[in-house]
């Protein structure tokens, strides 16, 4: 991912190396190494890659150096848009590059680089990143434990295989019958018929659903009662609305994966981008889904999705990358006994990957090794009104970037990680801010604390509902 000239022109002197790892006869990783020339702050940082990779994020480079960081990044074992999977066609070995060996190498690279050239090795080493960078993370710590002090993992691809399997639900409920195809034109009605229904249930009426669990909207209740409008939905367009929102399930009911949130319809993030789209089979969940198992689950450039039945895909996803692509082990022994942290973070709002994924890591954690072990090396953070890694009507912004209005563990969820894999101190409730805009003259608008799940945030009762010292951290209802 490029930045402007100008964002260069910032940054201090730095070594850039540049190296190619082939660990098959069908590798070909690119690894960019970035080493501060002066001023390092002797600790290690890796970057991530969203969607099928393809490309080095130069922007989170340029962060890390502007920060003091030794950095490195990778894109993953090929070129190309993080949306396309056509370079996985035939080729195994690149799929398990981008599933793992990749990220695993570039940090090995990294940390030699960075111990070569300033003449002894990282004091920590730390990997942030969200989506498939959220994959990474948490198959980072589940896989090569000796890799990171800390991890930040947000919204995490980690069961991939379930969920692209769910993308191929989304789009056999909206278009195998043409008439259930929702156009992003009715989103805004569905969105305004949400916050009618759930906005002021937690105490605040501010377009911000608190925690969607607590959201019983019926699509129903825009059923077009005349003629079709962008005003409400027809009967095939309600009975697609409902399996949106009920998640993949099999041919018994068994979940699959979760379904979206209600909240997280509207904005430039939220369902026009990746579930309706600007046309049918134009929408960004509809072409990863497409992707991988066009190119990596049968191998065909021309599968045809509404030919295939979705148990039989969820089992050939699951057989054939299982143990590849997904970040599901909880147990996390290695990690642990060296004393890592780990925190999940993900907006309630995410159009892209539901928000209850996280959850249900976090409590397969919770209940394998018991709350005090999981305690002792792992948070998980609910971001209220936050889509997918950011945007969304909510206070988005709290370090996950590396940057924050005020830079401190308080408003600072990386700066939080740090502290607790340097000090001991484990982070509470940290607050979030809602900008007027990009880069260092934006304003805040807003501020709301994040609090460790299953904690949430919850209203005085008096005060401004903007300000985030007019809320505090209870148990969640």
């Amino acid at each position: 991912m490029a930045a402007p000239a100008s964002f260069y022109k910032q940054l201090p002197a730095f070594c850039h190396v540049t190296a190619l790892a082939k660990p098959t006869t069908d590798s070909d990783i690119r690894i960019e190494v970035w080493l501060p020339a002066a001023g390092w702050n002797g600790k290690f940082r890796g970057q991530g890659n969203g969607g099928f990779a393809g490309e080095i994020d130069y922007r989170a480079l340029g962060v890390a150096i502007l920060q003091g960081y030794a950095t490195a990044a990778t894109d993953t074992g090929h070129a190309g848009e993080s949306g396309d999977a056509q370079w996985a066609l035939d080729h195994p070995e690149k799929i398990v590059d981008f599933a793992y060996r990749a990220i695993h190498l570039m940090t090995s690279v990294g940390k030699a680089t960075a111990t070569a050239f300033y003449g002894g090795a990282p004091k920590q080493s730390y990997f942030s990143d969200c989506s498939n960078g959220g994959r990474q993370a948490l198959m980072e710590a589940q896989r090569f434990p000796d890799d990171y002090n800390g991890i930040l993992a947000g919204a995490p691809a980690n069961y991939w295989t379930h969920l692209l399997s769910s993308a191929l639900w989304d789009a056999q409920a909206t278009t195998l019958d043409p008439a259930s195809y929702i156009p992003s034109s009715k989103v805004p009605a569905i969105a305004n018929a949400v916050l009618e229904a759930c906005d002021t249930e937690d105490g605040v009426k501010d377009g911000i659903l608190n925690d969607p669990r607590h959201c019983h909207f019926d699509p129903a209740t825009i059923l077009c009662k005349a003629s079709d409008s962008d005003t409400c939905l027809t009967k095939p367009q309600v009975t697609a609305l409902k399996k949106l929102y009920e998640g993949a399930r099999d041919s018994n009911g068994k979940q699959i994966f979760p379904g979206f949130m209600p909240g997280g319809e509207n904005g430039d993030g939220g369902w026009p981008l990746w579930i309706t789209g600007p046309a049918p089979e134009k929408a960004l969940l509809f072409v990863f889904g497409y992707g991988y198992f066009a190119d990596m689950v049968y191998g065909k450039a021309d599968w045809d999705y509404k030919k295939a039945n979705l148990g039989d895909a969820v089992k050939a996803s699951q057989e054939k990358f299982g143990n590849v692509l997904d970040a599901v082990e909880t147990e996390m022994k290695g990690f642990r006994a060296r004393g890592g942290k780990l925190i999940i973070y993900h907006g309630w709002s995410d159009a892209a990957i539901s928000p209850l994924n996280s959850i249900n890591y976090y409590t397969s954690v919770v209940e394998k090794i018991g709350k005090p072990q999981a305690d002792s090396f792992v948070r998980l953070y609910m971001v209220p009104g936050m889509q997918h890694c950011g945007g969304g009507p909510g206070p988005d912004v709290f370090g996950q970037y590396g940057m924050s209005p005020i830079h401190d563990p308080q408003h600072n969820l990386y700066l939080a990680l740090e502290q607790w894999v340097e000090t001991g101190v484990a982070p509470t409730s940290v607050i979030a801010s809602k900008l007027d805009g990009m880069g260092p003259a934006a304003k805040v608008e807003m501020t709301r604390p994040l609090c460790p799940y299953p904690q949430e945030a919850k209203y005085k009762g008096s005060g401004d509902t903007n300000d985030g010292a007019n809320f505090f951290c209870a148990s969640g209802n």
